[in-house]
Order: C-alpha cells, then structure tokens, then sequence
C-alpha cells in the first residue's frame, strides 16, 4: 500500500513538473512572438527594388556575390555603373530610381554583352568533375560525380562562371537567340546626340559653300 502511494505521488509529481515545463513553453514563445513583431527591423524597400533592376546573374563582376549585397553596397554610396550584364540600361533604371546622373559602365568590371549568352556543355567530352556544378552561382547545372553534366538552359544566367574550372574545356557560351517574348526595340537616340550631329552637319554645310 505504501509502495502504491509513493508511486501516486511520483506520478503526480512529474505530471506537475511536465505541466510547469509546458506552461513555461508557451509563455516564453508568447513573448519571443510578441518581440519579434515588436521590434522587428525592416528592411530598406530602397534596396529591393535596385536589387530587381539588377540582373540576378550573381556573376560577381561587380565584386560581390551577387545582386542583392551589391544593392545594399549601393544604397550604402556604392557606384551604380559596376554591372556589365546589366550593362547601360540598368544603371539609367537604378539612376532614375536614386534620381542621380547616370554614369557610363566601369570597364574595369567588364564589357556589355550585346548578345545574351547560355552556357552549353559538350556532353560526349564531359568527364563528371562536377567542378562547373560548384561554380554555377544558380544551380543551373545537372549532374553528378564521373556522370554527364548537362545546363537547364531557362535556369542558366549566362555568366560564364562555369567555363574557367572547367578541366577539359567542354563548356561554350552560345549566344541566345531572340524570341517575340524577349525582343524589344532599341533605346532611340538621345536627343542631345541628335542635336549635335545636326550641328554638326550645319556646320560642315556652310565650310563648303563658304569655299
């Protein structure tokens, strides 16, 4: 009888204890919840919106490891001009967003495409380094070890990335051809231009008859 007592009283005693641990759960959840909400820090909207403009290559021309920390390095006083892929037309769009003169691309962080390029391995020469599938920025690439390799062509920002490891040179950037969803007419002059070039042939115009 005494034995079945004491194994009550243990019983009710880790039930206590248990109950105690739950109730102490849910208060301590109840405020992590509420400080969370409280003092939550919000993000610069500013930062988001320059990191759509960018072209999500994560190629790291610009010296980061990709878009987004280079958007924050922007609105930190960063030049805007760092981004070769997404050339001249990204910087005018972040330019127009900060309301600031638009400067020319850094050449120093590489040259315009003109052309939109896709990576493309030669299957038949693949030799299953896996070494490209460690430098895709995009998990763009499929494979695995001594097994073909082969790109997802839609996932593939065509930043080259996976060319240089490659051991046997299996991989070629192949330009990407242009469909009626991605088309679009070319940036018209800029006015300034149009007006110089005319004052220009003015000029030239009145040399010849004045001779």
């Amino acid at each position: 009888m005494t034995e079945l007592i004491t194994q009550t009283s243990l019983l009710s005693a880790l039930l206590t204890a248990l109950a105690a641990l739950v109730g102490l759960s849910a208060i301590f959840g109840a405020v992590l919840g509420y400080a969370s909400i409280k003092y939550k820090i919000e993000g610069n909207p500013l930062v988001e919106q320059i990191d759509a403009l960018l072209p999500q290559t994560q190629c790291g021309q610009c010296g980061f490891p990709g878009c987004k920390p280079y958007a924050e390095s922007i609105i930190d006083g960063d030049a805007i001009n760092k981004c070769p892929p997404g050339g001249q037309v990204t910087i005018e769009a972040i330019a127009n967003l900060l309301d600031i003169p638009a400067p020319s691309l850094d050449e120093e962080h590489g040259e315009e495409n003109e052309v939109k390029t896709v990576a493309f391995i030669r299957e038949a020469e693949c030799i299953g380094c896996t070494k490209c599938i460690v430098a895709c920025p995009v998990d763009a690439i499929l494979g695995a070890a001594k097994l073909m390799h082969t790109v997802i062509a839609d996932e593939c920002t065509g930043c080259d990335l996976c060319v240089e490891p490659c051991p046997v040179d299996c991989i070629d950037m192949l330009p990407v051809p242009a469909t009626m969803a991605d088309w679009h007419w070319q940036s018209p002059v800029a006015s300034e231009t149009l007006l110089s070039e005319a004052q220009l042939i003015a000029s030239d115009r009145r040399t010849e008859v004045a001779a």
